[in-house]
């Protein structure tokens, strides 16, 4: 693998790309942190934390993370198994009384992995439709009086009740409130500064509000995400940044030199377990933590949906990455951005940073049909296309053989392969226009104004 000066202008066109992707989709806002060696090396946030007020959204600006909760709630639990207060093979029964007897007799290892089979979110999920609120310890153990809704140990079935009574067992255990013990023995272990376990926020705290999609109004409506979240805390009830999550998820990589969590507590919390019997893609879950493989690459990490807000997490063990994207409306795209970042990182990571001869073929350039951006990368330049959710795919490759020359080496089958492409400078010697084969690629405002004065 290449030395790593190719994190910086990977990161460079993870900006780059990112602030185009907002653009398009018009999402109201946008947080990204990534962390390698257990370290911050990128921390941004893009748009707007409340559409009603203009507000900016900064990197520090608190959010809500959803089912990312049961990351920390699996750690918790996994730390009591360290200090021997529990077993995973216990069942839940011995903690929790007033259970239905075959809910009593599931696991805490088939909570934590979703495969005790119980009931997702109860008769009535409205409190994931702000229709309702979050229900309280006796709310949800009069759910749990009701039997597994399929048996135990037979496929992966999430839970948010499950995870809810985890949080009932840490209660019963450390003889305090679950927030207050969380938040001391797992997000204060782990240095977070802008972590709490639910709202409300400690005074002055910035904090982004959730927003619905556009339809079916016309337009897009605040939503003002400050509810407790309850006794459905260990589920879905914490509040953080992308800056947070990526250092705390990096930490519960088994070969992390920091973490709040022994090796052999991470490795089993990693481990696939379970698969989704029914997923498009190849997917597993652990004990509190979702993985995969893409392109190749494994990972793990996790996601949250909670009204108004969608994030995701994934950490790269082999590259020692760690990204966290979080995005402030219902239907945000931080699944797909993670993967679009995934990708960009292992480009650069395998091809390394680009070479003095074509560091200056850059810039996004226009046409009626788009944008395209020239990526220089090692001995070559991309020619990626921003409105991807993947910009590297099926990407064309231009070797450079002047300084304003080059040729189409490997494009599709339907693209220009083998082409000549050229930069035109202006009289101050600035790049002005690009010539990919017959193609004639322009400045945004020079694109902009030509369509205009073509269709207006």
């Amino acid at each position: 693998m290449p030395n790593d000066d190719w994190i910086r202008p990977a990161l460079d066109y993870i900006r780059s790309w990112l602030g185009f992707q907002m653009r398009l989709s018009e999402l109201p806002g946008c947080a990204i942190a990534i962390a390698r060696h257990g370290r911050i090396i990128l921390d941004e946030a893009f748009g707007c934390a409340d559409l009603m007020t203009g507000e900016a959204f900064t990197p520090r600006h608190r959010f809500r993370v959803a089912s990312h909760s049961k990351s920390f709630t699996a750690a918790g639990v996994m730390k009591l198994r360290e200090w021997r207060r529990l077993k995973l093979d216990d069942p839940v029964g011995d903690y929790v009384a007033n259970l239905h007897p075959r809910v009593a007799a599931t696991t805490i290892a088939q909570l934590l992995s979703h495969s005790a089979g119980i009931v997702r979110d109860g008769n009535d999920s409205g409190q994931f439709q702000d229709r309702r609120s979050f229900l309280n310890a006796e709310e949800l153990l009069n759910d749990l009086r009701n039997p597994p809704v399929i048996d135990p140990n037979t496929r992966f079935k999430y839970s948010n009740h499950g995870f809810g009574l985890l949080g009932l067992v840490i209660e019963e255990v450390t003889g305090e409130p679950y927030a207050s013990w969380i938040k001391r023995e797992i997000v204060e272990a782990a240095e977070l500064k802008e972590t709490e376990p639910d709202m409300p926020l400690p005074t002055g705290t910035p904090f982004a509000r959730g927003h619905t999609g556009k339809l079916p109004m016309g337009r897009r409506l605040v939503i003002p995400g400050d509810i407790s979240t309850n006794a459905i805390r260990p589920a879905a009830g914490f509040v953080s940044t992308a800056h947070d999550l990526a250092l705390y998820f990096a930490q519960l990589a088994p070969q992390s030199e920091k973490s709040v969590l022994s090796v052999d507590s991470r490795r089993e919390m990693t481990r696939r377990q379970w698969g989704d019997p029914n997923s498009t893609f190849e997917t597993y879950y652990g004990f509190g933590i979702a993985s995969g493989t893409l392109d190749g690459c494994d990972w793990f990490g996790h996601g949250g949906r909670l009204q108004g807000y969608i994030s995701r997490t994934a950490v790269l063990p082999e590259q020692d990455l760690a990204i966290s994207i979080l995005t402030n409306a219902i239907d945000g795209c931080a699944q797909p951005w993670i993967e679009g970042v995934l990708r960009i990182l292992r480009r650069f990571a395998r091809e390394g940073a680009p070479l003095a001869t074509v560091s200056d073929w850059t810039g996004r350039w226009w046409t009626l049909w788009g944008a395209a951006d020239l990526v220089p990368i090692g001995e070559k330049v991309l020619v990626a296309i921003p409105s991807l959710w993947n910009p590297f795919m099926d990407v064309a490759e231009i070797e450079v053989t002047g300084p304003d020359r080059g040729r189409i080496a490997l494009s599709g089958g339907y693209g220009s392969h083998g082409e000549e492409v050229r930069r035109v400078r202006d009289g101050n010697g600035n790049v002005a226009e690009l010539w990919l084969a017959a193609t004639r690629l322009l400045p945004e405002a020079e694109t902009a104004a030509e369509l205009e004065a073509r269709y207006q």
